[in-house]
Formats: C-alpha cells, sequence, structure tokens
C-alpha cells in the first residue's frame, strides 16, 4: 500500500504568481459559491461547498511541474503531466463527494445545534472521503488485474 506523506519540498517548486492564481481562483470560487447562496438559498449553496475551489488551478499547475520536472531529467513528460493531473482530478472529486456529504448532513442537523451539526457534518465527512477512496482503490486494482489478465490470455495461443 501506498504511504501517503507530507513533503515541504514541493512547495519550494511553485512560483509565487502560481500560488497567486491559486489564491485568487479559489477566491473567485468562494464568492461565487456565496453569490449562489444569496440568490438560490442556503441548500443550494451548500451543494456548492462541494466544488473544489482551487482544483482548477491546481490540476494545471500540477501538470506543468510535472512536465518541467521530466524535462529537466531529459525526457519527454507530457503523458506524466497529464496523469499526475488526472490523479489529481480524482481525489478532488473525492473529496467533493466527502464536502457534498458535510453540507447535507449539516443542513439536516443544524436545528440540533451548530456544534453538534458541525460534528456531525465532519464525521459524515471523514467516512464518505475514506470510503470513496477504499471503493475507488479497489475498483482500480481490480480493473488493473483484469487489463493484465487479458493481455496475458491474448499472448497464450488457444487450441480447439
Amino acid at each position: 500500500m501506498t504511504r501517503v506523506h507530507f513533503s515541504p519540498s514541493s512547495l519550494k517548486e511553485g512560483r509565487w504568481y502560481e500560488y497567486l492564481i491559486r489564491f485568487a481562483l479559489g477566491g473567485a470560487a468562494t464568492v461565487f459559491t456565496g453569490l449562489v447562496s444569496s440568490r438560490y438559498g442556503a441548500f443550494v449553496g451548500g451543494v456548492f461547498l462541494a466544488l473544489p475551489a482551487i482544483f482548477c488551478a491546481s490540476a494545471t499547475l500540477i501538470e506543468k511541474h510535472e512536465i518541467r520536472r521530466k524535462r529537466e531529467a531529459g525526457l519527454a513528460g507530457e503523458r506524466r503531466g497529464q496523469m499526475a493531473a488526472a490523479v489529481d482530478a480524482a481525489g478532488a472529486a473525492l473529496g467533493a463527494l466527502g464536502m457534498l456529504a458535510f453540507a447535507v448532513a449539516f443542513s439536516l442537523t443544524a436545528d440540533t445545534g451548530i456544534a453538534a451539526a458541525f460534528l456531525g457534518a465532519s464525521f459524515a465527512w471523514l467516512a464518505i472521503s475514506v470510503v470513496a477512496w477504499y471503493v475507488r482503490r479497489k475498483t482500480r486494482s481490480v480493473r488493473s488485474a483484469r487489463t493484465k489478465q487479458r493481455a496475458n490470455d491474448a499472448l497464450i495461443p488457444r487450441s480447439h
């Protein structure tokens, strides 16, 4: 199993303007969500909490950083950059599911008290995020095993 860890050295890879872009896009997404909430109500605005605020900026920056790393190593890195951005997109989608669970749980339990609603919604976020990650991991490993099996089957001649 791949170990998840925090690597502060990756923060050095970004340029100051890339962080500014992320900040601006994240702020714009937050303002957009607030406007939606003001116009259509808290329930619809809560659904937009699932919008990964800086996804657009981070996906392009991740791709760009991976391509640059590979080029510095003397390799073409377009495919690697696309794959890294795809992994980020999958993580954003799983995070969005968790945030959607948070919003729904909070809206359903807010009448019981803010602290209890926040605690319950946080648990819903954690549970849905972990389950979604686990399901994605298992479906990927099953799909990978099937692909390998098909490749092996194609190499083995069949006699009738």
